[in-house]
Parts: structure tokens; sequence; C-alpha cells
């Protein structure tokens, strides 16, 4: 890998694990908002034994990660120990150097919006490059090598008892508000990741396949596939292009399709999930 690229992916998980704990430490702690993970485990723990939060996170993530070398050795990806380690360096020195005796303002909905769409938009970033925060994500990798047990039902389980003790911890309200940022943080990372990956994928009925070919390669630098067909109605000879296209490249070709070659019969759907050369899977 040329040392360009890899410095511009660590820019950006630099950049998202910095926005990663702007919300965490901003927004998060301060309201002690604790809709799981390592960090809402940290504010249950940080007030229930009147100990720093944010020291609560480092201990809890440092562990975490020597237990990912220890099970996982090599398999324990280098991306995960980086942004781990960072964030919960940053979170300390966040602690240190900014301190905050309270929330930003008297509107805990609204902080509660942004403590779950900042860490939530940072996370989805983390994972479509392959890396994570580390915290109880480590505990999935470990039981996936090790264990039979669903992931996804572990890591909700023990998400949903980190919240539930912001109940007997907080109180009833602030137990409400984890709540509800336990049911949003799934869908706004979900959601965020789909949106980062969406493409158009285009099905092309055609009387020219040459005329659309060559401005797929040419002006957009991508490729498509041919084959031939036939009407069922008219038993005319056609031919279908298969082509897949970010956003912005839909509408130029949607666009020269609509000029140059208007008796064509387009559909265009969205995939977020395209693997193969030139997308993700390979090298472009």
């Amino acid at each position: 890998m040329k040392i360009g690229k890899i410095l511009k992916e660590y820019t950006v998980l630099t950049l998202a694990t910095c926005v990663l704990n702007l919300g965490i430490y901003v927004f998060k702690f301060p309201n002690n908002f604790s809709f799981g993970g390592v960090s809402g485990l940290a504010v249950v723990l940080g007030s229930a034994f009147g100990v720093s939060t944010s020291g609560c996170n480092l201990v809890i993530n440092m562990v975490l990660i020597l237990l990912g070398f220890a099970f996982l050795g090599r398999k324990f990806g280098i991306k995960t120990v980086y942004v781990s380690v960072l964030s919960s360096v940053g979170l300390s020195l966040m602690e240190r150097f900014f301190p905050m005796s309270g929330p930003m303002t008297d509107q805990p909905m609204l902080e509660l919006i942004f403590a779950i769409l900042l860490p939530a938009v940072a996370s989805a970033v983390l994972f479509n490059m392959d890396a994570s925060g580390g915290g109880t994500d480590i505990l999935a990798m470990i039981l996936r090598k090790y264990s039979s047990v669903d992931i996804g039902i572990g890591l909700f389980v023990v998400d949903l008892a980190v919240t539930v003790s912001a109940f007997f911890v907080f109180g009833v309200e602030t137990g409400l508000y984890s709540c509800c940022g336990l049911m949003a943080k799934s869908l706004v990372i979900d959601g965020v990741i789909e949106n980062i990956n969406l493409c158009k994928f285009f099905t092309i009925i055609t009387d020219t396949p040459e005329l659309i070919c060559d401005f797929i390669q040419i002006e957009l630098n991508r490729s498509a596939t041919i084959t031939p067909a036939e009407g069922a109605y008219t038993g005319k000879k056609k031919f279908v292009v298969l082509t897949v296209v970010n956003r912005h490249q839909a509408v130029l070709l949607r666009n020269f399709i609509k000029k140059e070659s208007p008796k064509s019969f387009l559909m265009i759907t969205n995939s977020s999930e395209i693997i193969g050369k030139g997308f993700r899977g390979f090298n472009s």
C-alpha cells in the first residue's frame, strides 16, 4: 500500500475519532447518557464509584485491547487498536484540559441528539474503513472466534444491561433518555453506512449499446456488461447494458441517455453493497 494512501486513511481515522470523542465527552458524559458500549459503562461506573469517567473508559479499553491481543493475536486489527487508544487517551486529555462541570445546555433532548448523532456518524465512517472504536467490538471479535454465540444478540444484551443500570444509578429520566439512545444508535449507524456506500445500479435496455458504453468508459471511467436480448412483445433484438456508478455519475449517465438515446428503457436501483474492482473488495 502506498504511503500516501496510508496517510489518507489514518487522517480520516483520526478525524472520525475526534468527532467520536466530541460527541462522547461534550454531550454523553455530562448528561450521564448510558446507552451501551464502553463509554456507557464508564459513565455508570464513574458515577457509582465516584471516579473519573474518562479514566474508567481508558482502563476498560486498555484491558480489552490486551484481551484482543491475547485471544486474537495477529488477526486483531491495527486500525481498531489505533482508534481505541487514540479515543481513550483523547478523552482523558479532554477531561484534563477542558473540564466540564455539567451539560452545555438545559435541553437534554437536544444534547441526546448530538450524543447519538456524532458518535454514530464517526462509528459508521470507522466501520466503512474496516475499523471500529474498540470496546465491546473487541469482545464481539473474541466471541466470534471462540463460540457460536450470535454476536449481534450478545452485544445487544451487554448494551441493554448497561442501559438498564442507568435507571438505578441516575434515575428514571436519564434511564429513559438512555433507552432512546440505545434504540436510535444502531439505526443511525446503519443509515449513515448505507448512504456512504450508496451507488446506482443501471439496467439499460437499448438499441445503441456502443454509444452508451463509450460514455460510461470514457466520460465516467467505469465499465459495463452488455448482453443480447429480445423484446417479448415485438420480438425485436435489443441489448441490455448493466453498470454501477456513484450518485453524481448516475445523474450524468441518466441525462446523457435521455438526450442521446431517448428510446432506451432505464431501471435505476439503489445499492450499498457493491464488491469488485473499482468499488470494494479489490484494488481499484
